[in-house]
């Protein structure tokens, strides 16, 4: 059997009870910040993606919870894009004063890094609304290609128009909107409206091989 000396285990005891060393310690911690900063790194482009995707969610649920709700509640809801303010928005409202239907102004907020923006110069438009121009690019009706209104309207028929008095075809409005994440064009995307139906459609950007872009419905 071995035996130890009392000094070597009072030697051994004093360690054990004075834990650890300074540069242990330092050791332990560099080692964490270490991992801290390669989990950081390596999250950082799924949380972009994320957010692309979010403000392209919410952009699909505005649009058609302003026209479902034109539809059931008998009165035309505006929605409203812009750009001018930071974090771009989407305002989504009722256009009779003092309405009290189910839904009354709503206004969504895009994350700071998504913005309306303008796919790559070429890229052909989605469903060919406009001449990508304009990040925000509706007002495109039967007898004007101007575009570049910031406003659509949902009626109670279901169509889109460009005002809240709904007077049938010659305001039929169709148009479509651009975001995406600046220096990340694989993030684009675009959601555009059919004025007559009021249909909806939400579409994503893909290369097709150098500097040429194809929109895919999504």
């Amino acid at each position: 059997m071995l035996m130890r000396s009392p000094e070597t285990d009072a030697f051994h005891r004093r360690r054990r009870e004075s834990g650890f060393s300074l540069l242990e310690m330092a050791s332990v911690l560099a080692i964490s910040v270490i991992v801290s900063v390669v989990s950081v790194v390596s999250l950082l482009p799924l949380l972009k993606a994320q957010h692309e995707t979010n403000a392209y969610n919410t952009t699909l649920a505005a649009m058609r919870q302003a026209r479902d709700n034109a539809v059931s509640q008998r009165t035309a809801y505006s929605v409203t894009f812009s750009a001018a303010v930071t974090p771009n928005t989407i305002t989504v409202s009722p256009t009779l004063t003092g309405f009290q239907g189910d839904q009354n102004t709503v206004t969504y907020q895009y994350p700071n890094d998504v913005l309306f923006l303008l796919p790559p110069t070429g890229t052909a438009s989605p469903d060919g609304f406009g001449t990508g121009a304009n990040a925000i690019d509706f007002g495109y009706t039967a007898s004007s290609n101007a575009g570049g209104a910031t406003t659509i309207y949902f009626c109670p028929d279901g169509s889109a128009q460009t005002a809240s008095t709904c007077a049938g075809a010659g305001n039929w409005d169709g148009g479509v909107v651009y975001l995406g994440q600046s220096g990340n064009v694989g993030s684009d995307r675009a959601v555009d409206v059919w004025g007559a139906t009021g249909r909806i459609h939400g579409w994503r950007l893909y290369s097709t091989g150098g500097s040429s872009y194809q929109w895919v419905r999504q």
